[in-house]
């Protein structure tokens, strides 16, 4: 194995690591940035007002877009993993 062949194997890998992250990154970003307009609007003050939706809609986005990380990663190992094993 050469070193274009691991980097370009590396990169992929990242690039999979970073779609499969983004859809509970991005709800926990607009979630996060509501609740804080809202806790600043009203003066409310309470750290669970932010952990418990943020968690709770983080799990749901997990749940629904699980079959698509599923079907990424392996694809990812399928196509690019196993046949670089075991061609050596």
């Amino acid at each position: 194995m050469d070193e274009t062949l691991l980097f370009d194997m590396l990169r992929q890998a990242l690039l999979i690591a970073v779609r499969m992250s983004a859809p509970m990154l991005a709800v926990a970003l607009i979630a996060g940035a509501v609740i804080g307009l809202f806790q600043a609007l009203t003066s409310i003050q309470e750290m669970t007002l932010t952990f418990v939706p943020k968690v709770g809609l983080m799990l749901a986005v997990f749940w629904v877009s699980m079959s698509f990380m599923t079907t990424a990663l392996s694809d990812f190992y399928l196509g690019q993993i196993i046949p670089l094993v075991a061609g050596g």
